[in-house]
């Protein structure tokens, strides 16, 4: 998942001792983001058995993602500002023992307050990780292999992308919500213990306060694109946070659950690659045109589908993969249209960019929780309204860009 990378501004480390390698190190530090990608996406995977568990309402449940995306966006920059300094092998050994010991604490969680506590500190160690895992590994290789580093640290968010759901649901079916996360701490002591083996001593960087950081905002063609980003991933995450019980509506029977988001996380694949691909042929609006009508479209369809209570599976496959792709095909038209604003602080607006993201995973959360109790269909219909405000969104922009 290109978006994700940088998710805060990643610091530029010195080179001295790092020149020269090849990608090897690299895919210890994708081994990271996928940890931490799958910690990001596992839990919607079984919102209703840990609702149960925890004898909370499944809306309240998904307010644990909600809480994790917001305290993301938020920490993103200041966990940059305060551990700027900091060696980098020790930050990110740190971070992924941090998002060990905070799913260790999720999986034991008695009571709903101590798990919601637990997601903010799984939100920090994420934080701090990815966006240092993508400065390192660029850090690490050979200039000419300096894309194929990033390429890599970004597989792991995307496979995570792909099989994060899920693997939540399967582990919801076969065994339990507390063995997943107990997973997913277990997977990220080994990272932490693979990062420390393998990276080289890379020093932090020069302190850069957060108010000169965040000055960029002022830009009008950042502050015009950034709010795009949030009300996107609202959009599609409105349903996909509460995916089991959406997806069961439109006529999906419990065991195929685990196969249709399972085509959400391929269609994601593969809408983040082309996208990338055809930004660069045909531009970033024309991208996001057909990502936000494909997304309204399905979207519409579903809401039907719930409505009706018809049962048509390979319908529901197709549009599960439509879903996916046109949801994160946003990123990369979004992040090509920041750095063409801002070229000067690229770093710094990609990052802002994926605090969008998960403000816009956590206002979607909001949304579709307050609209489930009243039925899936109208979840649905919100997600194909704010896909519809999105495209109207982005013509004005594109519309007023060019007049100016």
């Amino acid at each position: 998942m290109k978006t994700i990378l940088n998710k805060s501004e990643p610091e530029n480390p010195t080179e001295q001792e790092a020149g020269g390698r090849g990608l090897g190190p690299t895919f210890v530090l994708a081994l990271g983001t996928f940890a931490v990608g799958t910690d990001a996406f596992v839990v919607a995977g079984f919102l209703p058995s840990m609702a149960q568990s925890l004898h909370v309402s499944t809306s309240a449940a998904g307010q644990s993602v909600t809480l994790f995306a917001a305290a993301y966006a938020v920490l993103s920059p200041v966990l940059a500002t305060l551990t700027a300094r900091i060696p980098r092998r020790t930050l990110l050994v740190s971070a992924l023992v941090v998002l060990a010991l905070a799913n260790l604490l999720s999986a034991l969680a008695p009571d709903y307050p101590t798990l919601l506590i637990s997601r903010v500190l799984a939100a920090a160690g994420a934080a701090a990780y990815t966006p240092n895992a993508g400065a390192v590994s660029a850090a690490l290789v050979r200039p000419e292999l300096r894309a194929r580093a990033l390429a890599v640290v970004i597989g792991g968010l995307t496979i995570a992308t792909a099989l994060g759901v899920p693997l939540g649901n399967a582990a919801s079916q076969w065994t339990s919500w507390r063995v997943a996360l107990g997973a997913v701490a277990a997977l990220s002591l080994v990272c932490a213990l693979g990062v420390l083996l393998v990276m080289p001593h890379l020093p932090g960087g020069p302190r850069v306060p957060l108010t000169t950081r965040l000055a960029v905002l002022r830009r009008p063609g950042v502050i015009a694109v950034l709010p795009l980003t949030v009300l996107g991933m609202a959009a599609c995450y409105t349903a996909y946070a509460y995916s089991v019980p959406t997806l069961k509506a439109v006529g999906v029977p419990q065991s195929g659950v685990v196969l249709m988001l399972f085509l959400y996380g391929v269609g994601a694949v593969v809408g983040n690659f082309v996208a990338g691909q055809a930004t660069d042929r045909v531009g970033a609006v024309r991208v996001l045109t057909v990502g936000y009508t494909v997304m309204a479209a399905a979207f519409g369809i579903l809401a039907w589908l719930a409505g009706a209570s018809a049962d048509l599976p390979v319908l529901v496959g197709v549009l599960a993969l439509a879903w996916g792709a046109s949801s994160w095909c946003q990123t990369p038209p979004q992040q090509h249209r920041l750095i063409s604003a801002a070229p000067q602080e690229a770093a710094l607006v990609v990052s802002l960019n994926s605090s969008g993201i998960y403000l816009g995973i956590g206002l979607g959360t909001v949304i579709g929780g307050l609209a489930l109790p009243t039925g899936v269909w109208l979840v649905y219909v919100i997600g194909g309204v704010l896909a519809l405000a999105s495209l109207v969104w982005l013509r004005a922009g594109a519309l007023l860009t060019k007049r100016s």
